[in-house]
């Protein structure tokens, strides 16, 4: 294999090849990780490989593949396809393009932190808590489903931690991907929640065993924690604008924002008929990128969305939850129709539909501000 070098850190070299991405560490290190075979807490790791091991939707024939050799089968398969040793390689697999990596080094005073980050959440990004896809039991799996989004992670150090440390900074590293997602308001595909990772992440943390004193600690109230928040928000942000186009000023629209209440762009122009006439809807068909995406409309819709969240959380009590939904669907009715001195006779109006479920009273509130754009108010 030809391999071209992405980066050249103190501690370690990455380098790709078509699907896969491989970090050779320089020297013995300590490592934590998802892989099959050689994870969990190790000191015998010398290469980190990061692949895709499919594509990311109807590749059963791939699936089978895997599945018939077993998982600790199949990475012997990647270790010997990439001619790296089986017994000192961890291997994480996803859907996600190799050709997307990011890579984000943050450095303080000689304490250098780099994130090697693929990501893809459209179909498989999920909140910590919703509802699992399959069971884990005595005789195996219930239920398997193969999942087209991952966030895989590379994090080198190159400074020793003891074993403790190199714990935390799982968790830190953990934070710092959910911060990339909040960030983005990614959502979950499980449940109307903002998703925190997906169901098929995978990560290895590797820090190097040398003479200097090592780290005792990753958190957050460390420089060291902070530099890995840094670099794995960075890297998986640049991750996912790549795989999934997720461009921060793209999320602004409104069906990334109210997408997980059930206001789809699929089925939008269908649903408006019969609440716009039929020159109204003709003409927001025409322009739909420009009504949904612009700025007010979107800020709107977060707001909505937001209010949404607290209500569902009991944020805010139920006998005050009708008002304040309709306050912000007045808003986005205002803002579609650039019309803000009319929000007090679009909340008006809007009052009819305060027991409507969400996709409902936005679909509502779209119809108002649109017929009224280009009357006079």
């Amino acid at each position: 294999m030809t391999w071209e070098t992405l980066a050249t850190l103190s501690t370690a070299t990455v380098r790709r090849h078509g699907r896969f991405v491989v970090a050779d560490l320089a020297g013995h290190h300590l490592t934590i990780a998802t892989s099959v075979k050689n994870g969990g807490q190790a000191d015998h790791v010398r290469h980190v490989v990061n692949h895709q091991s499919c594509e990311g939707a109807g590749h059963d024939a791939r699936f089978r593949f895997i599945t018939d050799l077993g998982q600790e089968g199949y990475q012997d398969r990647v270790c010997d396809e990439v001619g790296l040793p089986r017994d000192a390689t961890a291997v994480m697999g996803t859907a996600a393009n190799m050709n997307y990596v990011a890579i984000a080094t943050e450095e303080d005073g000689g304490v250098e932190v780099s994130a090697i980050v693929t990501a893809g959440v459209q179909t498989n990004a999920a909140c910590a808590g919703d509802p699992a896809s399959w069971r884990e039991t005595s005789v195996g799996f219930s239920k398997v489903v193969m999942s087209a989004g991952t966030i895989n992670t590379i994090l080198l150090l190159n400074k020793p931690m003891t074993a403790p440390a190199l714990t935390r900074a799982v968790v830190t590293m953990t934070e710092g991907k959910s911060a990339a997602l909040q960030r983005l308001a990614v959502p979950s595909c499980y449940s109307e929640d903002l998703a925190t990772g997906t169901g098929t992440d995978q990560f290895c943390v590797a820090a190097p065993l040398n003479a200097d004193p090592p780290l005792t600690s990753a958190s957050p109230h460390m420089k060291v924690g902070e530099l890995i928040g840094l670099a794995v928000r960075r890297a998986t942000a640049e991750a996912l604008r790549w795989q999934n186009g997720l461009e921060p000023s793209l999320t602004r629209g409104l069906f990334h924002a109210l997408g997980r209440y059930g206001v789809k762009e699929s089925d939008v122009f269908e649903r408006l008929t019969g609440l716009l006439d039929a020159a109204d809807l003709e003409l927001l068909k025409k322009n739909g990128k420009a009504a949904f995406y612009e700025p007010l409309v979107g800020a709107a819709a977060h707001a909505l969305a937001t209010v949404l969240d607290r209500v569902r959380h009991g944020t805010i009590p139920p006998s005050a939850a009708p008002d304040a939904v309709i306050h912000q669907a007045a808003t986005l009715a205002a803002s579609l129709a650039a019309q803000p001195d009319g929000w007090p006779r679009f909340r008006a109006r809007l009052h009819a539909q305060a027991a409507a479920e969400p996709s409902t009273l936005v679909l509502a509130a779209i119809a108002l501000g649109w017929s009224a754009k280009w009357r006079q108010s």
